[in-house]
């Protein structure tokens, strides 16, 4: 359980340095929030679904296209069995990072902006 909270902590202190960075933080920065590894992102009209792995943890983040004024924006993860973990609001770049456990899971993610929505099945099985 420490274990847990440990990375859950982490990822609020890497969110509150990132709000501290201001909307000129480049995209790398952003990216770098989530740990693991690069799996895929899922491009479409207004932004991108950026999802991440590690051994035990997957994560999403929703990029918008450009910097720009505040939009309704959100990043959903949901584990197979599990309850999806949710960030929406009225955001300048991004939505997430969201995290969940998902060790020998499936999961569902999906990002939206501006009222533009991309989705996934069940994937990273």
């Amino acid at each position: 359980m420490s274990r847990l909270l440990t990375h859950c902590l982490a990822v609020i202190v890497a969110a509150g340095a990132l709000t501290l960075a201001g909307p000129g933080t480049a995209r790398a920065e952003a990216a770098s929030l989530c740990n693991g590894r690069p799996t895929k992102t899922l491009k479409f009209a207004t932004g991108e679904l950026r999802l991440y792995k590690s051994r035990q943890y997957v994560c999403a983040l929703t990029l918008a296209k450009g910097p720009g004024p505040r939009r309704d924006m959100s990043v959903s993860l949901q584990p197979r069995g599990g309850r999806a973990v949710v960030d929406s609001g009225r955001f300048t770049r991004q939505a997430g990072p969201v995290t969940v456990h998902a060790l020998n899971r499936c999961v569902r993610a999906s990002g939206t902006v501006s009222g533009r929505t991309i989705s996934t099945g069940w994937i990273l099985c």
